[in-house]
């Protein structure tokens, strides 16, 4: 059973399903390494949390939060690699989300990178996601069908 989603299968011309959209490819393998690095800084974040760690009983809940939003990320850049549906939406929610997270610590301390990067990625995955999603989802043969069904 194939795991490409039906819009990201060209057909030949007598209809057969060849090989995967290259140019889907090449945004999903953006996506993934947008979500790779965004997992990246929430790890960074954690063990940043842990140096400079005052009271043990907030830095264990957000170095929970932190390994719990690496994981998830993760999992949905694996999900966004073997072209699951639900990859997609995951990925836009995380997007839209780093930004609050990011600015849930206030850009201040030794977080200001991090922090900053993390906006900066949520922005660009949000944005990928939402620019590609129509491209994506667009059939080339519906044009001739219409047209076919007209005469």
């Amino acid at each position: 059973m194939n795991n490409c989603l039906p819009r990201d299968i060209t057909t030949d011309a007598g209809g057969g399903k060849t090989e995967p959209a290259t140019g889907t490819q090449i945004v999903r393998r953006l996506i993934v390494s947008i979500l790779f690095t965004a997992a990246t800084l929430d790890l960074t974040r954690c063990g940043l949390v842990m140096a400079a760690a005052r009271h043990p009983a907030p830095t264990v809940g957000l170095v929970t939060a932190g390994l719990a939003a690496a994981a998830l990320t993760a999992r949905t850049a694996r999900g966004c690699r073997t072209g699951r549906r639900w990859a997609g939406w995951a990925a836009l929610l995380i997007g839209l989300a780093s930004v609050p997270q990011a600015a849930a610590s206030g850009f201040s301390g030794p977080y200001l990178i991090p922090d900053t990067a993390t906006a900066a990625l949520g922005m660009l995955l949000a944005v990928t996601i939402l620019a590609t999603a129509g491209r994506m989802d667009r059939r080339d043969a519906t044009p001739e069908i219409l047209l076919a069904k007209k005469r």
